[in-house]
């Protein structure tokens, strides 16, 4: 490994503990609080079907964020936004929600045979004891393993990866994303940059087996996003933490909440 690319690893696997011991609790604590205020929107959107509610500004204020937040209601097709224009114009690395599409091709191309495959821990520290073991696919996405997917890309390669990503049109706000040398970062050092918009419309692609792999793979993928399942809903999705080009902290969390049967997608950024 490159200097640079210790440096750029060491920063995101201390980012990402932190999310997960420190931030994550206060993050969710924000949203839940939007999810809590969507059920009274839905029948405030507009003829277009988007409603663009400025309310929702106060949970980020309170938790002296910027950002954005974007559900779609499947059952009546509506959208509720805040901040509309950051949702679908501003593009952002994508951090640990790439974990997504990273398990997708793993699974699709065989580099790994299923979720239970292991990967052998590489020997080399990273601050992050409870990732330092071998592991399965599984347990590096639910504990958000950045070494466990970088081996992973690196078992994919450069021109396998380039491809999926051009089938799906991923990372594409400004103009085709090209991975370059950069198999095993792209998707930290800034060099793949997703929108809001476009996080909502993978992960409501992901649902309805709508991206270009096989069923079985997408529904092994949706299995590891599962968190809460219990009689009134089921949860399901993928936090992401990184840095902005500008040394900004950026965090994302994106899925859906489905009840009886009824999903509502978000993206959070």
């Amino acid at each position: 490994m490159q200097p640079l690319e210790g440096c750029l690893w060491e920063l995101y696997s201390t980012l990402d503990a932190a999310l997960n011991a420190l931030l994550l609790p206060k993050f969710f604590s924000m949203f839940r609080w939007l999810l809590a205020a969507l059920p009274l929107l839905f029948f405030a959107c507009s003829p277009n079907n988007v409603s663009d509610d400025n309310s929702l500004k106060k949970y980020f204020d309170e938790n002296n964020v910027n950002g954005t937040f974007g559900m779609y209601d499947n059952g009546h097709s509506t959208f509720t936004i805040y901040n509309p224009v950051k949702f679908s114009d501003s593009a952002y690395l994508p951090a640990s929600t790439f974990k997504i599409v990273n398990s997708l091709i793993g699974i699709e191309t065989g580099r790994v045979s299923d979720t239970n495959t292991i990967i052998p821990y590489d020997g080399v520290k990273h601050g992050r004891p409870e990732c330092e073991k071998d592991m399965s696919m599984s347990v590096a996405f639910r504990l958000s393993c950045v070494q466990w997917y970088q081996q992973l890309a690196r078992r994919i390669k450069k021109d396998t990866m380039q491809h999926w990503l051009d089938t799906m049109g991923y990372a594409r706000r400004y103009g085709k994303f090209s991975i370059g040398n950069n198999i095993d970062t792209f998707w930290l050092d800034n060099s793949a940059k997703v929108t809001a918009d476009e996080q909502l419309g993978l992960v409501k692609k992901l649902y309805f087996d709508q991206l270009p792999f096989l069923k079985r793979t997408q529904r092994l993928v949706r299995g590891m996003m599962l968190w809460e399942n219990n009689a009134n809903y089921q949860l399901s999705y993928k936090t992401g933490w990184g840095h902005s080009d500008s040394g900004h902290s950026i965090g994302w969390i994106v899925g859906w909440i489905e009840e009886n049967k009824h999903p509502y997608f978000f993206s959070c950024y």
